[in-house]
């Protein structure tokens, strides 16, 4: 009876533990995801790195993730939506709107793991951000289509589709911020962000 007893507590703790940490299970992989792209870059994201250093079997990684790439692009989700977090309400007019831009370009920037792709790994970024829309892109097209509606609303934005808008809007930043190391030795940080801020109000303007 005793050892029944005892069985079935440790059924049920074993039935909590597993239902309850999922998520921050998860968690623990993908800060093992960032630290492994910002210490060896993204080829040195692999199932048993990741198992080993979020304390897992590697059985446990493959429940949530097919493989390291998958692993990757949910680690950079988590950034975008992190950065997203600072502009909780969407800007309402086009000067609104490019100040966030110009804000989420500079938080982007500072991003450890995304700094490290832009810095040392722009090959890798351009898979991720360039060759195919993912779901970080598609998280930033929803806010910024959100943000050109609205702002359109107030005249201060050209009528058109608020998301065909946001596609090209976003393929000018994504190019600015691919190509700022390259150019760093020939415009100034100021003039850099001035530019930018230009072609972004440029394409945005009625």
């Amino acid at each position: 009876m005793e050892k029944r007893q005892l069985g079935n507590v440790a059924a049920s703790i074993a039935s909590d533990t597993a239902v309850m940490p999922a998520e921050a299970t998860q968690n623990r992989i993908l800060d093992a995801a960032d630290l492994l792209i910002v210490q060896r870059g993204v080829h040195g994201v692999t199932i048993a790195e990741l198992a080993r250093r979020g304390g897992v079997s590697r059985p446990t990684v493959y429940r949530s993730w097919h493989d390291a790439d998958d692993v990757v692009r949910a680690a950079l989700l988590r950034r975008v939506t992190g950065i997203l977090e600072h502009f909780p309400t969407p800007a309402a007019s086009r000067t609104a709107l490019v100040d966030d831009m110009m804000r989420f370009s500079t938080l982007f920037r500072e991003d450890a793991v995304y700094a490290q792709l832009l810095a040392e790994e722009p090959e890798t970024f351009m898979r991720y951000t360039l060759q195919r829309v993912g779901s970080s892109q598609r998280l930033i097209l929803q806010w910024l289509a959100t943000a050109i509606a609205q702002a359109q609303a107030d005249g201060s934005v050209r009528p058109g589709s608020p998301s065909d808008i946001a596609v090209m809007l976003l393929l000018i930043a994504q190019s600015a911020l691919l190509s700022h190391g390259t150019v760093s030795d020939i415009i100034t940080e100021d003039a850099w962000e001035r530019e930018l801020r230009a072609a972004l109000d440029g394409h945005l303007r009625p």
